[in-house]
């Protein structure tokens, strides 16, 4: 991370290695990684706290026009998710992109702990020998229709949940994720999934990391209903971060964010 105004030191490797226990465990957060983490230690709605992540190009595209996966943000970008994948219980993404790059959704590029894997995949489409379901320790959740038969291999939880208006509803899936005792949820991909959670009010904060890249065209970091004025578009509260070269746009979107329910279990 490249100080800024809002980071006015330079943090180095054993301030963060810090952290990702001092968050569950409640102790101090160091300075520096104070302001951009301490806001998801504890949720202003209910006990759960739902982070949304988005890297992108200036013009706003997270890949090229054939979609294949493409780091469109640098190693510092790349460096922000995996802390967010080191404090949160659980990181989920939608069954397109599990399809589509085949992610590991470890934690490899800082210091902390892997988070339980989890996939919305309602028909039952995930292959068995996908990564993210490789027996490493971690909790594997597939959250798929209740109606739906999946083959999972051994330890692989499922949440069968019913559709609502055709589709699963994202407020649904954060309670069924709830209830298993997940509180801390990063709502990592693709672009449909993270609009779906956003456009229904489901996220505390939307951390969206802007490379210094201009695509033309390609895929759109999140595509919400459409409104009729500027005065209605949402206008959450922002902090901004340099990551070296990028910059990282922390949104608060806890006014907004509907009551979801509390974790089974009393996790920190």
């Amino acid at each position: 991370m490249t100080p800024s105004r809002s980071a006015p030191d330079e943090p180095v490797a054993d301030d963060w290695s810090e952290v990702p226990r001092a968050l569950r465990d409640g102790g101090p957060l160091p300075p520096v990684w104070a302001p951009l983490f301490e806001p998801l230690r504890h949720g202003r709605v209910d006990d759960l706290v739902v982070i949304g992540q988005i890297g992108q190009s200036l013009d706003g595209r997270i890949a090229t026009i054939g979609g294949r996966l493409e780091y469109i943000n640098g190693a510092a970008g790349l460096a922000h998710l995996h802390r967010l994948r080191a404090v949160v219980d659980a990181v989920v993404i939608g069954i397109g992109t599990a399809l589509a790059d085949d992610p590991l959704l470890t934690v490899r590029h800082v210091a902390g702990p892997h988070p339980a894997r989890v996939v919305i995949d309602p028909r039952g489409r995930l292959p068995g020998g996908a990564r993210l379901l490789a027996d490493d320790g971690a909790r594997r959740l597939v959250v798929t229709r209740s109606t739906t038969r999946a083959r999972l291999p051994a330890g692989v939880e499922r949440l069968g949940l019913p559709e609502t208006d055709g589709r699963l509803h994202p407020a649904a899936i954060l309670g069924a994720l709830a209830a298993a005792g997940l509180r801390r949820v990063l709502i990592e991909g693709g672009a449909d999934t993270l609009s779906g959670f956003l456009a229904t009010g489901c996220l505390d904060r939307l951390h969206v990391v802007v490379a210094p890249i201009i695509l033309g065209s390609g895929r759109p970091g999140c595509s919400l209903p459409a409104i009729g004025h500027a005065d209605e578009a949402l206008r959450p509260k922002v902090r901004t971060m340099a990551l070296g070269d990028e910059v990282l746009f922390d949104c608060d979107l806890s006014v907004q964010r509907r009551p979801l329910g509390r974790a089974r279990t009393a996790l920190k």
